[in-house]
């Protein structure tokens, strides 16, 4: 047997002229957690929906969990629990009341909801909450409730589109060491996010733009196939420098963040010998230049230059 439990071929969507989704060709493994990374209208949302049977494809097809996502999408979706962006869950309801409704909603029995209600929320952490309206839980609690509710039916697959965009930073740390947990009971995961950050803890990531998968592969791989060596620089005057070194021999790519540049050269001692002499020569200051590895973000924003 195949170690894939989603597979897509051509996978296409179109909305009148607007093509969301465009060829997605995409094997994810058995256990992974697998993610799509990309800006907002990138398509990623509509992949999302694709693959869990919510939308019909205009060409091409997918398989999820061996499932056809057309003829066999209720097959799919009592394997598959799915998080979309906005919280969609009862605020007139407790914690409790919205893990029991969608136990009867995935006809889980009368003894089982009672193990898993409990277990579900010692592991997100509600235990202390699960008398509160959902309505009245923070963000990242509302979050977690909308995990635990995706999970009282012991998914094979779990969908996670943007689970922690508009959460504040230890929100977000907690919910990703609680995904890490579900990772290594064996569950799939397929994680839809802004956050390039978020990429370093994903087994594999594809990096989509306009509907398209650009790279595809983990996150070292994606950092290592970067053209060139990365330097960082604390110019004193920062766009006026990017706009020297643009057009500066063996200066690959110029980036801005900030106060710094991140600066791509073919060679690390000779681009820093030239990136240094070529803002000597236009008066400006350097605070601090130093090598560093590439981050996914920055590969990312490299990546889209190379293809525009």
């Amino acid at each position: 047997m195949s170690d894939s439990i989603i597979e897509t071929q051509n996978l296409t969507r179109r909305f009148g002229r607007v093509v969301a989704v465009d060829g997605l060709s995409l094997s994810v493994r058995r256990g992974e957690i697998f993610g799509l990374l990309g800006p907002d209208g990138a398509g990623k949302t509509t992949t999302i929906r694709l693959l869990c049977g919510l939308l019909a494809p205009t060409a091409g097809s997918a398989r999820v969990a061996g499932f056809d996502t057309v003829r066999q999408a209720e097959e799919i979706k009592k394997r598959i629990g799915y998080m979309p962006q906005q919280f969609s869950l009862y605020g007139d309801l407790t914690v409790q009341e919205n893990l029991l409704f969608f136990a009867d909603v995935f006809e889980v029995g009368r003894r089982e909801r009672e193990e898993r209600i409990a277990r579900l929320l010692a592991f997100s952490r509600l235990e202390p909450f699960r008398n509160r309206r959902a309505a009245q839980l923070s963000g990242g609690m509302q979050k977690k409730l909308a995990l635990a509710c995706t999970l009282i039916h012991h998914p094979e697959i779990l969908f996670l589109d943007e689970p922690t965009t508009g959460v504040d930073p230890v929100s977000r740390r907690e919910f990703w060491e609680i995904l890490t947990e579900l990772h290594l009971e064996g569950v799939t995961l397929f994680v839809t996010t802004p956050y390039m950050d978020e990429a370093e803890r994903c087994s594999r990531v594809a990096l989509m733009l306009d509907g398209r998968v650009i790279a595809c592969d983990t996150p070292d791989r994606i950092r290592e196939g970067v053209t060139g060596h990365l330097l960082e620089l604390r110019p004193q005057r920062v766009r006026e420098a990017a706009r020297v070194l643009e057009g500066t021999p063996g200066v690959l790519e110029v980036q801005v963040y900030g106060d710094r540049l991140h600066v791509f050269v073919e060679d690390p001692q000779r681009g820093e010998e030239a990136v240094r002499e070529a803002l000597a020569r236009a008066g400006i200051g350097v605070d601090s230049i130093r090598p560093t590895r590439p981050r996914m973000e920055q590969a990312f924003i490299s990546l889209i230059r190379r293809r525009h």
